[in-house]
C-alpha cells in the first residue's frame, strides 16, 4: 500500500508541476478517423488495362540466369528449362523458382519431393533448348550423375548445382512458387569459366566483364 501511495503521490506532484509552467496533462483528443470502406471484389471493367505482349517485352528487359530443374521425377527423370529462379534465404538455407500450372513435368517433380537446381554455364544453350519443349525424352544423350543428398539428376559440366528438397508450394497467379531447402551444392571450377548463360529479351547471351 505504502508503494501505491508514493506511486500516486509522485504522479500529483508532476501534475502539480506541469500545470504550474503551462504544459498540458492530457492528451488532445484525436479526430475521429473516417470510416473504412466497403470491401468488395474488383470487377473485370475495373481492372488496368495490361496488353500481354507489352507486359512480357518490358519484363524481358530484365536479364536473368537460366538453369534446368531436374528430379527422378518416378521411373524416368524430369526436368525442364527455368529461368525463374532466385535465392532466397542463407538461415535456413532456401532457393525459390516458379513454375506453370499447367507444366506437365511439375507434378512429376512434386511427387518426387526433391529436385536438383542446374545453372547452366554460357556454351549451354542448345541443351536448355531441349529442356524448354514438351514432351520427349528430355535426357536422351545428356550425361548425368545422381545428387549426393536426394538422387536428383546432376547434369555434367555445369557450372553449379543445388540439391533441395520441397519446402513449400504458394499459388503465384498462373504460376507457382516452389521453394526448396538446399540439402547439398557444389560448382565446377573448369565449367564456371565460361560465365554463365543469360536469358533476355527472348534470346541467349553471354556475360562481359
Amino acid at each position: 500500500m505504502k508503494g501505491m501511495m508514493g506511486h500516486a503521490g509522485m504522479a500529483a506532484t508532476a501534475v502539480r508541476y506541469l500545470r504550474s509552467v503551462g504544459a498540458p496533462t492530457t492528451a488532445a483528443a484525436s479526430p475521429s478517423a473516417p470510416p473504412r470502406p466497403a470491401l468488395r471484389a474488383v470487377r473485370d471493367d475495373e481492372r488496368a488495362p495490361l496488353d500481354p505482349a507489352e507486359f512480357r517485352d518490358v519484363l524481358g528487359h530484365f536479364a536473368s540466369g537460366v538453369t534446368i530443374i531436374t528430379s527422378p521425377g518416378g521411373p524416368e527423370p524430369a526436368g525442364f528449362a527455368c529461368q525463374s529462379f532466385a535465392s532466397l534465404s542463407l538461415d535456413p538455407p532456401l532457393v525459390a523458382f516458379m513454375v506453370g500450372r499447367t507444366s506437365t513435368t511439375w507434378p512429376r517433380i512434386a511427387r518426387a519431393g526433391v529436385f536438383c537446381v542446374n545453372i547452366l554455364g554460357a556454351d549451354q544453350g542448345a541443351l536448355c533448348r531441349g529442356f524448354a519443349v514438351r514432351g520427349g525424352d528430355k535426357f536422351a544423350g545428356v550425361c548425368h550423375g545422381p545428387a549426393p543428398a536426394t538422387g536428383s539428376p546432376r547434369l555434367a559440366e555445369v557450372p553449379a548445382w543445388i540439391d533441395c528438397t520441397v519446402q513449400a508450394v504458394h499459388t503465384g497467379g498462373d504460376h507457382l512458387i516452389v521453394v526448396g531447402r538446399v540439402e547439398a551444392l557444389g560448382t565446377d571450377p573448369a565449367a564456371a569459366r565460361t560465365g554463365p548463360l543469360l536469358f533476355h529479351r527472348g534470346g541467349f547471351g553471354r556475360f562481359r566483364p
